[in-house]
């Protein structure tokens, strides 16, 4: 120790003592090493130098300065280290005490534990036999369980459940597949899976095929019965507003016996009550059982093939199959054949797009979403814009009003029974509206046909009737008696033929105009009803009678028949509207409150002209024996003269058969028509040439024959009124003034305009002119002119003379 430390003073010494550059050299060295950076740099310097040994000095220089302070180090901590070694000794020995301790712990352990090992390794493997034994047993377990259910899936599939045999399937890919131990297994139901589910999905889509084309006749049955029911709909309601209208009427007329006669129960169990409101009885409620029933149909397959679908997770695309099949379906139900005639098919045809709207209505309310409302009502878009083409197509070809009548009214039970499950059918109503005009112009031409077969049927001769029921259906079914008392039969009618016959052709008219018009969606048609009646009542029976009038009337009976129908037809024609408004639903009062002209007005005219023209013609014979009148006879004649006897009995014998047939009325005016004729060729004879001249006797036997035609005028009192009979004696009112001025002692009244018109106003100036030259006195013939001189001129006479002079000067 003390050699070294005498050394390492030595060195400092020596280092001391040498040059500035070296100990900067050693500086940089020892900083260098004491920071562990490269000593390339001095190794490089010192070879670059030629002194190597400059650095081994250096460097040794440093070990020794570094040996100085380990040196130092060790004296400080000399003491410590030896209390450490000695503790190390001692724990040393306590080590190796513990170690034989151990050693015999562990030869005793070991002698102890030897069993226990043995019976823990035999323990370990039991337990690695029961781990295996029971996961063998779970594996079974998985594979019965597995099994259990592909035999029920097999099952169900044998039954043709396939919803069931799905949820297996899923249920094995769910819970099992994954956990099966069986690779084999496994790898056979991944393989198969799929091709079950394939093959479920077209026995379904078969099934379905099957239901699409089933549905079809389905849906024309459905359709069929849907519309006759509202066809019984519609009848119930006629009958029921049958009864309210008579109810009403009765009531109106204070008929109190029958005032509740809308609680009679119907023959199908359908009443109505008190209320008003619609119940079943117990016929009714199997009556709409019945219907029920015949208004179900079975969805099943449809919606078994949406659930499997569904399940498949093919929803989306069945959704579109499905609404895509159904659409080509009534596309093709829109096919009108061309072999058979649509009067024949338009009942299949409407029936079938009924039916497949009834069907499409359930699918929309029970199919969960199946089918949207947007595309049912693109379907019935589709729908109503087919058949309203194809009915303007089939209507534009018709040329009988029965034939668009019936398709019409199958097409207005359409639209009621469509109308129910919320579909919109005015555009359907508004085509059937818009041929509403053709339909009447070919109801119109079918009437005219019927009428001019009915009237050329006509032997103008009265109708007989042996029995009450062809009184009741030739009489009481169109209101024209004039009398409520039933007649004895055999009754002899004041018409012919062709009054009931042109009353059913009218009355049938207004019924087939009321179908037309009625549930059309128009509820107000009564003034559409009666401007048709007005055309057929005018264009078609008016005229058809004026052409039978115009060249079929021959003779007297004939025309009096004639004019007794239009009397009768006058009666009729009240009824006719009566009837149209009591089907119209209008109130009677208003018809009646708004009576209208007689629309046969032109034929009754003329058939009462053509009776006066061939009675004047019979008197006109009877008159030309007025020639054989005696117009200078000397003294006056106490009776008439024998063409007034004749024109009497030719009268009464008229009326004899003329009051069983013809009205009072029209009697009257014919016979005032004949009466005028005879007084007015009375006045032409007198004016006519024939006459020369005529004595005061002469007028007054012409006085006389006017007084019996008077007369017989008052004795038709008993027929007609007093007024009429009043009537037909001033038919005589131009010979019956004529006859009074030329009686009368001052004929020169006759130019005073206030007596002219009291008395004389049917007289014509110029007639009584040329008749008054003709009045002779009976002295002018007696004597001439050879006592002209001392006769002094009769009053009376100079008064005519007057009259005749400035009668002249008029002229």
């Amino acid at each position: 120790m003390n050699s070294t430390k005498s050394r390492r003073k030595v060195a400092i010494t020596s280092t001391e003592n040498g040059d500035s550059g070296d100990k900067l050299d050693q500086l940089l060295l020892s900083s260098a090493i004491s920071n562990g950076e490269d000593l390339s740099p001095f190794i490089r310097k010192t070879f670059a130098s030629g002194k190597p040994e400059t650095l081994l000095h250096h460097l040794r220089h440093f070990c020794r300065s570094k040996e100085a302070e380990i040196e130092e180090v060790c004296k400080v901590h000399y003491q410590d280290f030896i209390m450490a070694v000695d503790d190390l000794r001692s724990l040393l020995s306590g080590v190796e005490s513990l170690k034989s301790s151990i050693s015999n712990s562990n030869s005793q352990l070991q002698s102890v534990a030897g069993p226990l090992l043995t019976s823990l390794d035999s323990f370990i493997e039991a337990r690695n036999k029961c781990q295996n034994i029971a996961l063998a047993i779970q594996s079974l377990q998985i594979c019965v369980k597995l099994m259990e259910i592909c035999s029920r899936a097999n099952f169900h599939m044998s039954k043709s459940n396939f919803y069931m045999a799905l949820k297996c399937i899923d249920s094995i890919e769910r819970d099992f597949i994954q956990k099966t131990p069986s690779s084999t297994l496994r790898r056979m139901l991944e393989k198969n899976i799929p091709a079950v589910r394939a093959h479920i999905e077209r026995k379904i889509s078969k099934e379905f095929g099957d239901w699409l084309v089933e549905i079809r006749t389905v849906s024309r049955n459905l359709g069929q019965v849907a519309i006759g029911q509202a066809s019984a709909g519609r009848q119930r309601e006629e009958e029921l507003r049958i009864r309210q209208r008579q109810a009403e009427e009765q009531s109106r007329l204070s008929v109190r016996d029958t005032v509740y006669a809308l609680e009679e129960e119907e023959d199908d169990g359908y009443f109505v009550g008190n209320e008003g409101n619609d119940v079943y009885g117990n016929g009714g409620t199997a009556t709409a059982n019945a219907a029920n029933a015949a208004l179900s149909f079975d969805l099943t397959p449809l919606y078994r093939s949406y659930h499997i679908h569904q399940t498949l997770g093919l929803e989306d695309g069945f959704k579109k199959y499905y609404f895509e099949n159904r659409k080509l379906q009534l596309t093709s139900d829109f096919q009108v054949s061309s072999m058979t005639p649509f009067l024949e098919s338009h009942q299949t045809f409407f029936a079938q797009i009924a039916g497949f709207f009834i069907v499409e209505d359930r699918v929309l309310r029970t199919g969960g979403g199946l089918i949207t409302k947007m595309e049912v009502e693109n379907l019935w878009d589709i729908a109503v814009s087919k058949m309203c083409s194809v009915l303007e197509d089939q209507f534009s070809r018709m040329r009988t009003a029965n034939h668009l009548l019936l398709i019409k009214d199958y097409v207005s039970l359409l639209g009621v029974t469509l109308r129910r499950y919320g579909y919109s059918v005015d555009a359907l109503l508004d085509v059937l509206n818009k041929h509403r005009d053709k339909y009447h112009e070919l109801l119109l031409s079918d009437c005219r046909m019927q009428v001019a077969e009915a009237l050329a049927a006509d032997k103008f001769q009265q109708m007989w009737m042996n029995k009450e029921y062809e009184y009741s259906m030739n009489v009481l079914s169109f209101q024209i008696q004039t009398s409520d008392i039933v007649p004895a039969f055999p009754y002899i009618a004041p018409f012919s033929s062709t009054v009931p016959d042109c009353c059913r052709i009218v009355r049938s008219f207004v019924e087939d105009s009321v179908s037309f018009m009625s549930h059309g969606g128009q509820l107000d048609f009564y003034d559409v009803v009666k401007k048709y009646l007005d055309r057929l009542l005018t264009e078609v029976l008016d005229d058809a009678l004026l052409k039978l009038i115009s060249t079929s009337i021959s003779g007297v009976n004939q025309a009096m028949v004639v004019a007794a129908n239009m009397a009768v037809f006058e009666r009729a024609c009240d009824f006719f509207f009566r009837h149209a408004a009591k089907l119209s639903g209008l109130p009677l009062r208003m018809v009646e409150r708004s009576r209208r002209q007689f629309p046969l007005t032109k034929a009754r005219d003329a058939a009462e002209e053509m009776l006066s023209s061939l009675l004047k013609k019979k008197v006109d014979g009877f008159m030309t024996l007025i020639e054989n009148v005696n117009w200078m006879i000397d003294e006056q004649p106490q009776n008439e003269n024998e063409y007034v006897n004749e024109v009497i009995i030719f009268l009464e014998t008229l009326l004899s058969t003329a009051q069983q047939i013809l009205p009072g009325q029209v009697l009257n005016r014919v016979l005032q028509d004949v009466l005028a004729h005879i007084s007015e060729t009375i006045v032409n004879f007198l004016v006519g040439e024939s006459v020369k001249k005529f004595s005061l006797n002469a007028v007054m036997g012409i006085d006389v024959d006017i007084k019996v035609l008077e007369q017989f005028a008052e004795n038709q009192a008993s027929l007609v009124s007093e007024e009429e009979a009043n009537q037909l004696k001033k038919a005589l009112v131009e010979a019956r003034q004529l006859v009074n001025l030329l009686l009368s002692n001052n004929p020169e009244n006759f130019l005073n305009p206030v007596i002219r018109e009291r008395s004389y106003n049917a007289l014509d100036y110029r007639k009584v002119a040329i008749i008054s030259e003709k009045l002779k006195d009976p002295s002018e013939r007696l004597f001439g002119t050879f006592g002209s001189r001392g006769y002094k001129q009769n009053p009376k006479k100079k008064s005519l003379d007057s009259l005749i002079k400035r009668l002249k000067d008029v002229n």
